[in-house]
């Protein structure tokens, strides 16, 4: 799901998913009615005249039910997809809505980690930001699953860049997939605040049952992409002039002998 598709799109699927079963259904009770004629004609003797009628009758019931087989077999992949889309939906939702429930900067990246771990089924990753200062690259605000050691390129606090396509992101801003001859890592996401680039999520490895990066996952690379960046700026500009509220309170305290 991309940042701008309306909300009006994200209520859809569950409808459809509920017209889905509701004519599922309504073409089951047609089947089980033509089984039970069907049989109720095979029991039924047939002679002659009248047992040719029956066999062709019999024939044209035996058409209508594969057809209404068929059409059971069709709908029941559709509600199962129905379904996927909106387990998928309400995924997206519950990430957008966790990342600006709070304006804490450390249960932002906490929450940035869920969704990795929880959601994009990630197992390691590096979470970049650009430091304030210029000239100062990127710190590694967070760093999950190096439980066999640090990689070369993150081992430290601050990424001065070595990642051709990680390197490649932070300045165009594209959402890039690997591994590349060039690169290890599986994604690199950029982090924008508009369009300038704050940082980015690189995923350097997924959890032992999900072996790839399925196409549905872009959605959650791009709503990450979107709404990461800009809420852990907004939590850090809270926190920034909360810090300068918090000083300039103590001051007027201190010149007021308190």
């Amino acid at each position: 799901m991309s940042a701008t598709e309306s909300p009006k799109s994200r209520l859809e699927s569950p409808a459809v998913g509920l017209d889905l079963v509701a004519e599922l259904r309504a073409t089951l009770e047609r089947a089980g009615e033509l089984v039970r004629v069907v049989e109720s004609n095979l029991r039924a003797p047939a002679e002659g005249t009248e047992g040719a009628s029956s066999d062709e009758r019999i024939a044209e019931l035996e058409r209508r039910l594969a057809t209404a087989e068929s059409d059971v077999k069709e709908l029941a992949s559709r509600l199962v997809d129905s379904e996927h889309q909106g387990g998928r939906l309400m995924n997206l939702y519950v990430a957008t809505y966790q990342l600006h429930a709070t304006l804490d900067p450390a249960e932002v990246q906490a929450t940035i980690a869920e969704i990795a771990i929880n959601l994009l089924g990630a197992h390691q990753f590096v979470l970049l930001l650009r430091r304030d200062e210029e000239g100062g690259g990127y710190e590694i605000a967070l760093l999950e699953g190096m439980y066999d050691g640090v990689l070369p390129l993150y081992d430290g606090e601050s990424y001065q860049g070595g990642d051709p396509m990680v390197d490649q992101t932070l300045r165009d801003g594209v959402l890039r997939l690997g591994p590349t001859g060039e690169s290890q890592a599986l994604a690199a996401v950029p982090l924008r605040v508009q369009n300038d680039i704050v940082g980015a999520l690189v995923v350097l490895k997924l959890l032992d049952h999900k072996p790839i990066l399925r196409a549905e996952d872009r959605d959650l690379l791009d709503l990450l992409s979107a709404h990461a960046a800009s809420a852990m700026f907004a939590a850090r500009l809270f926190a920034t002039k909360d810090r300068k509220l918090r000083t300039l309170e103590s001051l007027v305290k201190l010149a007021r002998g308190e």
